[in-house]
């Protein structure tokens, strides 16, 4: 890494618990030029900053590949499965167990109404919903 660290860089040990997690490289197609750790490391300062793909620091891998990656990693589960696995580590290591056993939806954040749906706000907007299911 031959830049100044950002506060949402990977220590050595995380990246040592992550990188076991991520998909080998391809074995057919150019090879890969870019370093996983920096890939990772742009995806943690993009959710932690949540600003554009494009607007990546320069001193990252280009925003291209960042999102390719990110992109990749959502359609075959890679995300899903490092994200499993971290929250497995972080509840043993806080003397849990790995997986949670109970789920609490909180009603203030679920959005409805008193008819248990969607309605319109406009007289016009409630006749064309009325007459569409009628």
């Amino acid at each position: 890494m031959n830049r100044r660290a950002y506060d949402t860089d990977l220590t050595d040990e995380q990246w040592a618990f992550i990188e076991p997690h991520l998909p080998p490289p391809c074995a057919t197609g150019r090879p890969r030029e870019v370093d996983r750790r920096e890939i990772v490391n742009a995806l943690f300062y993009q959710a932690r900053s949540g600003g554009a793909w494009r607007l990546l620091p320069h001193d990252f891998p280009p925003w291209q590949t960042v999102y390719g990656c990110f992109n990749a990693w959502s359609k075959d589960g890679t995300l899903q499965r490092l994200h499993d696995a971290l929250r497995e580590h972080t509840r043993v290591a806080a003397g849990r167990e790995p997986t949670p056993s109970a789920a609490i939806v909180d009603s203030q954040s679920v959005k409805t109404t008193e008819k248990g749906g969607p309605v319109g706000m406009m007289r016009g907007r409630r006749s064309k919903v009325a007459s569409a299911t009628s």
